[in-house]
Order: structure tokens, then C-alpha cells, then sequence
């Protein structure tokens, strides 16, 4: 949804509709962006398996908030202007997630890339703004 304030579609949004990005922090966090396709791969294997432990799903390539708004106004094709909010108090500097029982236990990564799956999700949040 668009509108649900995370980070990925309240970016997108911002950019599509010409605002600022508000990025909370100094921008150098990471977080590890998975798409919902890899996801869902993901959630069959598993319970395709006959693992019965936690497993960790999701993409274990961090970028910094800057270089996630960088990549946004790289296939928007325009420059946003940025705004630098505190940071949020109970906001990790890292989110990471471990997936290497993935890997091992069911032969599971993601396989779509951040660029890629930016543009699928931008091109879908412009038909919900529309």
C-alpha cells in the first residue's frame, strides 16, 4: 500500500509526487530490502521442506537510506530534495537479516534484485496514484 508509512512506499510516493524525501537519521543506516516475490518463494520452500525451526527470509543486501533514495530518483529520473528528521529513538543502525539457513536447509535466495524490484514497485505505485 501506499499509503502505509513505510519506507519503501512512502519514498516512492514522495518522489512521484514531486515532495521532498524525509529521511529520519543522518541517511547511513542500512536496511536489507527483500521483494515480495522472493518472499513468497521463500514462504513455499519452507513449507514445501520438512523443516520444522525458524528460518530467516529476506535479502541480505544492505544499502544505506541514502543510497535506497538515490536508487528511487535513478528510475523516477528526476532529483529529489531531501529533508533530515532526528533520528527515530528505537531505530537500529543496521537491519539485517541471516539467511544462510535458507541457503543451507532449502537451497533458497532471493533473486530479484533492488534496482529491479524498485521499478516494479514504482510502476505499480503509479497506477495507485492514478
Amino acid at each position: 500500500r501506499i499509503d502505509d508509512g513505510r519506507v519503501v512506499p512512502e519514498l516512492c510516493r514522495q518522489a512521484l509526487e514531486g515532495k521532498k524525501f524525509t529521511l529520519h537519521g543522518d541517511g547511513k543506516q542500512t536496511r536489507s530490502f527483500c521483494y515480495v516475490d522472493d518472499l513468497v518463494s521463500g514462504i513455499i520452500a519452507y513449507f514445501e521442506s520438512n523443516e520444522i525451526e525458524p528460518i530467516n527470509l529476506g535479502n541480505p543486501v544492505e544499502r544505506t537510506m541514502i543510497d535506497f533514495a538515490d536508487n528511487i530518483e535513478k528510475i523516477v529520473g528526476k532529483k529529489v530534495e531531501r529533508t533530515f528528521l532526528p533520528a527515530r529513538p528505537d531505530d537500529p543502525m543496521r537491519r539485517c537479516p541471516n539467511i544462510s539457513r535458507a541457503k543451507e536447509r532449502l537451497g533458497w535466495e532471493p533473486q530479484v534484485d533492488l534496482e529491479t524490484g524498485l521499478r516494479q514497485t514504482i510502476e505499480f505505485f503509479k497506477g495507485e496514484l492514478a
